[in-house]
């Protein structure tokens, strides 16, 4: 009757177990499908197209070259364009400004409006998430007209010097990233108002009795326990800002004379903007993600060493 018994809860053990790997598989499945279909087969194909020839096939009517491997021809053309080391340059100030400007500066008004330092709380935090709820066409199309010569800003500036005349600016991209950080941080925003609204009140009610200053209580209670809201917000910042498309598009298109000019407009110039050249255009996307694993990667190494 034992080895009855001991033969029966292995029977039973045996298909628990494999109810929950069939339970397991059936919950992860259509993830790890959407997974595959919609980033690893695209990363790994567009790293195929990127070393061929492909020239559009028979789509675009391109079916007498047969598809070949030609090796980093399309590389060696990419790192030999000047456009392509000003479009990385703008790119990096935007991670710049995106991580030391739009992090601590949503994390400084989360922080603010949730410890009660300023009045008038909810209209404020609407003011602040506003722009990341308004189309990004139309913000572009906004701050456009805001800054071109006949526009709100040359009238402001005219008030204060008369005599100002609209001209090329040296520096473009001021113009770019100044509206990056008005439109995103309130993504940030929201992120640290929510977790600082996780954090028990008593155990700051309890060093503040105790008397810590409110500076303590920052650096002591608050930011170690948003360090892990911190690194995860720094990764979708390098993120965001290595795919930056839609608002410079419509705000300038890359000019004047490519100087607004990121990776994904740079390469969007490549593959549908005069000949197309489609393994250049894969070689820069390529790029991209190994530059966003890279920021990534030292993200997590900061973390674990701080």
């Amino acid at each position: 009757m034992a080895e009855k018994d001991v033969a029966v809860k292995k029977k039973k053990g045996m298909s628990s177990k494999g109810e929950e790997l069939r339970a397991y598989w059936l919950f992860i499945l259509p993830g790890f499908i959407m997974y595959f279909v919609v980033m690893a087969f695209p990363t790994v194909f567009s790293l195929f197209l990127s070393i061929s020839n492909y020239a559009g096939g028979a789509l675009f009517g391109n079916v007498r070259n047969p598809l070949k491997i030609m090796g980093f021809k399309a590389y060696k053309v990419m790192f030999a364009d000047q456009y392509f080391y000003l479009a990385l340059k703008n790119n990096l100030l935007i991670v710049f400004i995106s991580v030391f400007g739009q992090i601590p500066l949503g994390f400084l008004m989360a922080y603010l409006l949730h410890r009660g330092m300023v009045k008038f709380r909810d209209f404020f935090q609407t003011i602040i998430y506003l722009p990341c709820v308004i189309s990004t066409v139309v913000i572009g199309i906004l701050w456009k007209s805001f800054f071109a010569p006949n526009g709100a800003f040359v009238d402001l500036v005219r008030i204060f010097n008369p005599a100002y005349e609209p001209t090329v600016s040296s520096h473009p991209m001021i113009k770019v990233l100044f509206v990056i950080l008005w439109m995103y941080t309130g993504t940030y925003f929201i992120i640290f108002t929510a977790n600082l609204q996780k954090i028990d009140t008593s155990i700051i009610e309890a060093a503040k009795i105790d008397g810590a200053s409110e500076m303590q209580v920052l650096s002591k209670i608050i930011l170690p326990a948003l360090s892990g809201v911190i690194v995860t917000s720094a990764i979708l910042a390098i993120s965001g800002s290595l795919k930056s498309f839609d608002l410079i598009y419509v705000m300038t298109a890359g000019g004047p004379a490519e100087r607004t000019s990121v990776l994904a407009t740079y390469m969007f110039n490549k593959a549908f903007k005069g000949a197309p050249n489609y393994p250049l255009a894969n070689a820069i996307s390529t790029v991209m993600i190994i530059i966003s694993f890279f920021f990534i990667a030292i993200t997590k190494i900061v973390e674990k060493k701080f």
